[in-house]
Formats: structure tokens, sequence, C-alpha cells
């Protein structure tokens, strides 16, 4: 049992790295908050006074603003439902007895430790380039056009390259969950007659809410933030410019820090409502 000399110690020892764990999170945010309400030109002078919410205005105003939110939610909830679904199958495919079955979990998981920028150069030269990529490739094998999927199917080209990505953090969520589940469930179920559909859809997938709640609780705090497969792929053109790659183009390409800061308050905004709002439902998943 702590006493309160040791609790005390506790405190002591944590608080450097409290203290600087509160830096790194809260310095960054402060200098965003103070530049947008700035009028600040780094290659036209600097700082040129005060504006209020002058920037906030003029973003959110923006004719780009909300198609760039539009854009945002699409992708989120297009890599969430490739994710999940075929998590939930490669979950269920990975825990079943087979040759080699920790070699091929490695494969598996494999994707989600390459660098986002490497994912998105690897999709663009190697599967999707309209001239010598792999999917050109079997396009003409059986006899159709090249699909130009950085410009054609630009949408469905993102959604795919950032899915690719995490499908192995679902996968490994979703099979540990798989792995917990008691086995006389499904062989009572078995003994029963139930067939294989029933038996997922009311023992498996119940089983799963709790983590598949997790799962998209954490890719999209992650997924809002998206930019490299983006930044290395179609540059934010062919309506994929997201919110931070608008944020990206108002800081560094048009040089205007205080319109930038402003859109990147928003996404903060964005983000926590976004947070909130899941961790209400993964409460109550987890209360059940």
């Amino acid at each position: 049992m702590s006493t309160k000399a040791s609790r005390s110690a506790a405190r002591l020892m944590l608080a450097p790295a409290v203290i600087l764990l509160l830096a790194w999170m809260l310095v960054p945010l402060t200098m965003t908050l103070i530049f947008s309400f700035q009028r600040y030109l780094p290659m036209r002078g600097g700082f040129q006074g005060w504006v209020g919410f002058e920037n906030y205005a003029r973003f959110i105003g923006s004719s780009a603003f909300w198609p760039a939110i539009q854009t945002t939610i699409i992708i989120v909830g297009g890599v969430l439902l490739i994710t999940v679904i075929l998590g939930i199958l490669l979950a269920i495919l990975l825990d079943q007895p087979m040759w080699g079955q920790g070699m091929v979990r490695i494969l598996v998981i494999a994707p989600f430790f390459v660098m986002p920028t490497v994912s998105g150069l690897v999709w663009k030269n190697m599967f999707m380039d309209p001239n010598n990529g792999l999917l050109s490739h079997l396009w003409r094998f059986f006899g159709a056009d090249p699909v130009i999927w950085l410009s054609d199917a630009s949408m469905l080209s993102i959604i795919l390259i950032v899915s690719w990505q995490w499908l192995p953090f679902a996968t490994l969520i979703l099979l540990t969950a798989i792995q917990s589940l008691d086995s006389e469930q499904i062989e009572a179920a078995e003994m029963d007659g139930a067939p294989v559909l029933s038996r997922f859809w009311h023992i498996i997938l119940p089983h799963l809410a709790r983590a598949i709640t997790i799962v998209i609780l954490i890719q999209t705090i992650f997924l809002l933030a998206i930019f490299a497969e983006i930044f290395v792929t179609t540059q934010g053109s062919f309506g994929t410019r997201t919110l931070t790659y608008l944020i990206y183009q108002r800081v560094l390409e048009s040089q205007n820090v205080g319109l930038g800061s402003a859109g990147g308050i928003y996404a903060v905004i964005l983000a926590n409502i976004f947070a909130l709002l899941l961790m209400r439902i993964v409460g109550k998943n987890l209360d059940r």
C-alpha cells in the first residue's frame, strides 16, 4: 500500500516528463493561436499587425474550405469502411490454423511500418503508373485501356493507398479481439447446427464491437491529418485537397502564416469534435 511520501516521490519523478510533454504540445498550439490573429507574411515583410478574427473569416469564407472538409470526410469514411470490413475478414482468416501462420501474420502487418511518403511513392510508381504500373499491365492483359488512376480516379486512389497502410493496424486489433473469444461459444453454436453466417453475426461480430470502435477512434484521429500520401501523389489536385493540405497551401505556397494558422485552429477544433463524439461511442461500448 503506497504511502503519502511514496506518492509525492512518484509525482516528483513524473513531473519533468509531464512538463516536457505539455510544453511539446502547448507551445506549438499557443504559437499557432497567436499567429492566427496576425497578418504575418514571412516573404513580404513579416509581421504586419493584428487583424483579430479576420483570418478565421477569410479561411472559412474561402471557396476551397467546404470542399476540403467534404474531401476529408469522404477519405476518412472510405478508409474506415475498407479497413474495418477487410480487417474483420483478415482477422478471422489469420485466426485459422495454417502452415506458416507466424510468417503470414508478419507479412500482413508489415505495410503498417512503411512510411506514408514511401507508401504513396510505391503505389504511384509501381502500381498506378499509366505506362509501366502493374495495374496498367493487368488492364492491357485483359484487353482494356489502362486507367490513369491519379487523375481519373484520384479519390479512390488516395483511399486505396491509405487503406493499404492502415489495414494491418485494424487487422492486428481485431485479431487480438477474436483470439479473446471463448471457443466454447463457437463450439456450442456448431453443435446446435448454427450456420457459419449466423455464428459470425450473433457471436463474433458482437464480440468485436469494442475493438471496432477503438479502431475507428484511433484511425479517425490520425486520418483527419492525412497529408503525405496526397503530397507525393496528386498534390491536392483532381478533388483530393483535404483540410490539412489546404492549410499547407496557405502557409507555405501562399506564404500567409496567419491565414494558415487560423486553418490549423479549425483543424484542431474539428479533430476534437470527432474525438469527443467517438469517445462517447467508445465509452458506451466499454460499459456494456
